[in-house]
């Protein structure tokens, strides 16, 4: 509910934001395709299938292990935010690399920042991030998830904004503050650069980055956004399993 809530209220932001309202309404076909397949496939399917089949994959394989662990609220909430943020932030330099790349570039096909484009990718590659498995695990083996579920609330909301416009001014008290322990969507920016950059992979800490020499800090915008390729509309959507000519 709460993921829902931050949706609907970066897009009133956006609706309300000239520029991100003109660039919304140059969208054409393909893109609107590519994102709300996305938005559904990564928002709605994927949990159901974390909630149903990886759950009964779990009970299947460790049909003792059902509630095992009791956690107090913090380390829940630690290990859902931090721990699987870290394995994440692997995850994403692995998607970035000359095997998994062809499968996550239509991720960067986006030329603007744009909250509707935080789940665009191949179907295929939300398989291949580590949610779907870890979190269910996660919850299948927590007594109480709760705390847990919390920390992937919060970072789907993070994850929505890091993809948007809405974003604190360089020179503001709120931007020195949450840009101590945050990835802000300048950073993302810069992932999404069309200059081939390489870094800013972390999701909700930027502190990956910084230990791993991948953060790159820039008070101002990218050039460009975006990558260019000539994928039809099936073949982002279906790769490797619709491939060019």
């Amino acid at each position: 509910m709460g993921v829902f809530a931050a949706f609907v209220i970066l897009m009133t932001l956006t609706a309300t934001n000239n520029r991100s309202l003109t660039a919304l309404r140059s969208r054409n076909f393909e893109e609107w395709a590519l994102d709300v397949v996305g938005l559904f496939f990564q928002g709605i399917l994927i949990p159901i299938l974390q909630g149903t089949v990886v759950y009964q994959l779990y009970h299947y394989i460790l049909p003792s292990d059902r509630a095992l662990f009791a956690l107090p609220p913090v380390t829940a909430f630690f290990l859902s935010f931090v721990v699987v943020d870290y394995l994440y932030y692997w995850n994403h330099r692995l998607l970035h690399s000359r095997w998994l790349w062809n499968l996550h570039l239509v991720h960067h096909t986006s030329t603007e920042m744009n909250v509707l484009s935080t789940s665009r990718n191949t179907l295929w590659t939300s398989f291949l991030i580590i949610y779907l498995w870890v979190h269910a695990l996660f919850i299948y083996l927590l007594q109480d998830p709760t705390w847990y579920i919390a920390g992937i609330s919060l970072s789907s909301a993070l994850d929505l904004w890091r993809h948007s416009t809405t974003t604190p001014k360089p020179n503001s008290a709120l931007y020195r503050w949450l840009s101590i322990l945050l990835i802000l969507p300048q950073d993302h920016a810069w992932h999404h650069a069309s200059e081939n950059f390489s870094g800013n992979y972390g999701a909700n800490l930027k502190f990956w980055d910084l230990i791993h020499g991948t953060y790159y800090k820039c008070d101002k915008a990218p050039k460009s956004l975006g990558i260019k390729t000539n994928l039809s509309l099936s073949q982002k959507l279906f790769y490797p399993f619709s491939r060019t000519e």
